[in-house]
């Protein structure tokens, strides 16, 4: 989704663009999987931040509501723990306030909605000067909220972990493990991420939705409207250098053929530029990241099974019992009872009979150095299930297993790592790579640099990345010939 918004951001400027994809598709992580004959959205469920496609259809002189069909969710999400244990959140906060009431009591409802005055507080604080710069560091995110901008950044609260923000808010453990799920949205720990995370609780009050034909439009919606901007498109082949000469981008080069190039932007995984998957003359725009800090990885079953039992909306969370075991056994194996996500994605029309299914286990990303252990974990994930009241009769050949093998695989040089560093640590979305790099002409976009994971943050890590390359083509072009000789030369 990231080299697709740049491609169209580039193409609405009028600059000549071409997008080399190794897959037979586009959208990335944001596939389409066909099971049954049914197509399944195999990677993002959830839509948010709707302004950003928004603006991107805006700026090719397109409006998004005659390309893709949007629709609300009024019910965000169904938690459970058990059998008799279950909270729905709504897309009406006061929804959700009478629901944590009935479910944990009166005081747990009000923190909720202080809770969510906090998260509004921390989005409007970071979105312009941190979501849309173009590589803030703390002292020039500090500085862009104008003289307040230091106390500002303090009442956010950088520096404590979300799970004792949450602490701060909530008494039932229950509630700090559903918002504390949010870390996951970036692959982290809630025991390790920043309390500014808790943000993402303000993003999903202001909207999400579904779209209709599956996840998998959007990102046809956007190949068609830039292959109308002229955008050519060149799919199943694999970049296999990009050359440099004199710390300049010249070309781009497959198995079969080579394209001079005045700039490319790299919409893989970073690790992959850094591992030399790119060629040895871009290895220096990325430091590399250690397999321990690495986002998390997943298990995930698309399935077009039977369900019974457990009354599923479309977005389902079955928590474990210990949320901080689960993590602390996340850094190097299983744990005994993992928490399951299930996306019921007929369950705005079910009428009955087999239905579309993706199921989701945390994994670490050990994808390029571990045995996988599927089978394992699907029994602990199928017992979770049926302790909170669901059944789901899989067919193996109705079932298509995602191990972070397979996410290797997909995604290279990753070990599975769906979202790329972890956000652990304060300073960790300040060490991610920014969209201009070291190399001269050679950009980066996607969930695993500046700003971040996720389908929006992604499309914004490429609209930055097409605004830097123009920026920097401006600021590069040839001199003409001055009256005095000497000073400075540009290029």
């Amino acid at each position: 989704m990231g080299g697709l918004a740049a491609a169209l951001s580039l193409a609405a400027k009028g600059e000549e663009v071409l997008v080399i994809e190794r897959q037979g598709a586009p959208g990335g992580k944001m596939r389409r999987l066909t099971v049954a004959g049914r197509g399944i959205d195999g990677g993002p469920t959830v839509f948010t931040m709707r302004w950003v496609l928004e603006q991107l259809f805006d700026e090719a002189g397109a409006t998004l509501s005659d390309h893709v069909t949007l629709e609300p969710l009024s019910t965000l999400a169904r938690h459970a723990w058990s059998a008799t244990e279950r909270l729905d959140l709504h897309a009406d906060p006061e929804a959700s306030a009478d629901a944590i009431g009935a479910f944990a009591g009166a005081a747990e409802a009000q923190r909720f909605r202080d809770f969510s005055a906090e998260a509004k507080r921390i989005y409007q604080t970071l979105e312009k000067p941190f979501l849309c710069a173009q590589r803030p560091n703390p002292v020039t995110l500090a500085m862009s909220n104008g003289v307040g901008g230091m106390a500002a950044m303090a009442r956010i609260n950088p520096f404590e972990t979300m799970w004792k923000g949450l602490g701060r808010h909530f008494r039932d453990k229950r509630l700090q493990q559903l918002f504390g799920r949010y870390a996951t949205y970036c692959g982290s720990s809630p025991f390790l991420a920043p309390a500014t995370l808790m943000l993402v609780a303000h993003v999903e009050q202001a909207g999400v939705w579904t779209v209709k034909g599956g996840m998998h439009e959007l990102a046809l919606a956007l190949e068609a409207l830039a292959r109308r901007k002229g955008v050519t498109f060149r799919y199943g082949e694999a970049v296999t250098e990009i050359a440099t000469q004199n710390g300049r981008v010249t070309a781009v080069s497959t198995a079969r053929e080579r394209f001079d190039c005045a700039a490319a932007i790299v919409n893989a995984d970073s690790s992959a530029v850094a591992a030399g998957l790119l060629g040895g003359g871009v290895t220096r725009a990325v430091t590399p990241i250690q397999p321990a800090q690495r986002s998390l990885s997943a298990i995930t079953w698309a399935a077009v099974a039977e369900t019974s039992g457990f009354p599923l909306a479309r977005h389902n969370v079955f928590f474990s019992g210990d949320y901080a075991q689960e993590f602390r056994t996340l850094t190097t194996g299983y744990p005994a009872e993992p928490t399951v996500y299930v996306c019921a994605q007929d369950r705005d029309g079910h009428a009955g009979g087999p239905e579309r299914l993706l199921l989701l286990v945390n994994s670490p990303a050990n994808g390029d150095h571990a045995p996988q252990a599927h089978e394992q974990v699907e029994r602990a994930m199928r017992a979770k299930l049926a302790q909170c009241g669901l059944a789901i009769d899989f067919k193996p050949e109705h079932t298509i297993i995602t191990d972070p093998a397979g996410f290797e695989g997909l995604f290279p040089a990753t070990g599975g790592a769906l979202y790329g560093r972890a956000s652990h640590g304060w300073m960790a979305s300040f060490q991610r790579p920014a969209a201009r790099t070291a190399v001269e002409g050679l950009f980066l976009a996607g969930g695993s640099v500046h700003p971040g994971p996720g389908v929006p943050m992604a499309m914004l890590s490429g609209r930055l990345a097409a605004q830097s390359l123009l920026a920097s083509r401006a600021s590069t072009r040839t001199s003409r010939k001055a009256a005095i000789v000497g000073g400075i030369s540009t290029a």
